[in-house]
C-alpha cells in the first residue's frame, strides 16, 4: 500500500506545481494543441494549461492509446 499511497501523493503534488507553471509539460500529437501532458511513474496528467486556474481533463496510465480516449 505504501507504494499506491506514494504514487497518489506525487500526482496530487505535481497538481499544485502545473497550477503553479502551466506551461511543463508537452504537447502530443495524439491530442488536440490546448491540451500538455506531464508523466509522473507510469500515469499520464493531461490538463487544459490555458484555463485559470488550468483544468486537470485526465489521469490515465502512460500505457494507454491516446488515440482511443475522448476527452
Amino acid at each position: 500500500m505504501e507504494n499506491a499511497d506514494r504514487v497518489i501523493a506525487d500526482i496530487r503534488s505535481y497538481f499544485a506545481k502545473l497550477a503553479e507553471f502551466p506551461g511543463m509539460g508537452h504537447w502530443r500529437d495524439e491530442l488536440d494543441r490546448r491540451y500538455r501532458v506531464w508523466t509522473v511513474h507510469s500515469y499520464l496528467i493531461i490538463y487544459r494549461p490555458d484555463l485559470k486556474p488550468i483544468q486537470i481533463t485526465r489521469v490515465i496510465s502512460g500505457f494507454r492509446d491516446l488515440n482511443r480516449i475522448s476527452i
